[in-house]
């Protein structure tokens, strides 16, 4: 057994647990992470709000690097993990999910109610009428007016972002918005120095407060986003577990620290529990 599973799995079994995942629990699905042990972030920084929505020749780079790079995200299927945490819930264990991941796999495999903190890559939006439509339609358009754009990717971002050479960059194009015409698109994510919409941060702190154990799942808690409820749980005395490869910025809020990979970890945690599934 794992080290730490068995006390992990005392800490749960009496219920009332707010989860929060990162990249991590998506790796065995084929998503790298930015910062773990297989982290695509020393490679290249990801894009940010202020440089999408200024550079017109960055927004181009952006979208055909995401062009090849959502095909990823899109073909991903959910992993033992992200069954597991779905047992869990389905097991009555679980208050609510929030997940800073914006690859849909949680809901994929089995988790109601979740939270998205960073939004989903399977949407889109304008930035100047607001409508929204499915990622899977601006794939369609893009191929359309792309129809001989080809690349070979190197390397694949959680946000779906990927390597693509420049050559490949220049000669791609893209498209406005249907509904007005003109709009911007963007990916309905929450880019690196843009505002997690205001209703999810409360939703989830609400969540989090209402907790008796906040179950950290894959993330270095580097970023605030996440850290923050961590932060307000320690301060409500309220027990926090994380499961990661590698150290975080939690860990010392943890009463308990588990290093292993998810896709064991989990299914090991619902087996010691009793509530895997035995058909």
């Amino acid at each position: 057994m794992i080290d730490g599973v068995a006390k992990l799995a005392d800490m749960v079994a009496e219920g009332g647990v707010a989860v929060l995942t990162g990249a991590g629990i998506s790796t065995e699905s084929g998503i790298p992470d930015y910062r773990g042990p297989d982290g695509t972030m020393v490679r290249r920084a990801p894009m940010t709000y202020q440089t999408f929505t200024r550079d017109a020749a960055a927004r181009r780079r952006y979208w055909a690097r995401s062009h090849v790079g959502w095909r990823t995200i899109a073909r991903a299927k959910p992993n033992a993990g992200h069954r597991a945490v779905a047992e869990l819930h389905a097991s009555g264990l679980l208050n609510g999910l929030i997940t800073q991941n914006v690859d849909g796999l949680h809901q994929s495999g089995g988790s109601p109610d979740v939270i998205e903190l960073h939004g989903n890559l399977d949407r889109v939006v304008c930035l100047d009428c607001g409508d929204a439509t499915p990622r899977a339609e601006l794939d369609r358009r893009l191929r359309l007016v792309n129809p001989e754009f080809q690349a070979t990717v190197t390397a694949v971002n959680p946000d779906g972002d990927v390597d693509l050479p420049d050559e490949a960059v220049d000669r791609f194009r893209v498209v406005g918005c249907r509904a007005c015409g003109r709009g911007m698109l963007k990916p309905d994510v929450v880019f690196f120095g843009e505002t997690v919409p205001r209703h999810r941060v409360d939703a989830s702190f609400a969540l989090v407060e209402a907790a008796r154990l906040l179950l950290i799942l894959g993330s270095s808690l580097t970023v605030m986003s996440g850290r923050r409820f961590v932060l307000r749980a320690a301060k409500l005395g309220i027990p926090v577990a994380i499961v990661n490869r590698g150290p975080t910025r939690g860990d010392g809020y943890a009463a308990l620290t588990v290093d292993a990979p998810l896709g064991t970890a989990l299914p090991e945690l619902v087996a010691t529990l009793g509530r895997w599934p035995t058909a």
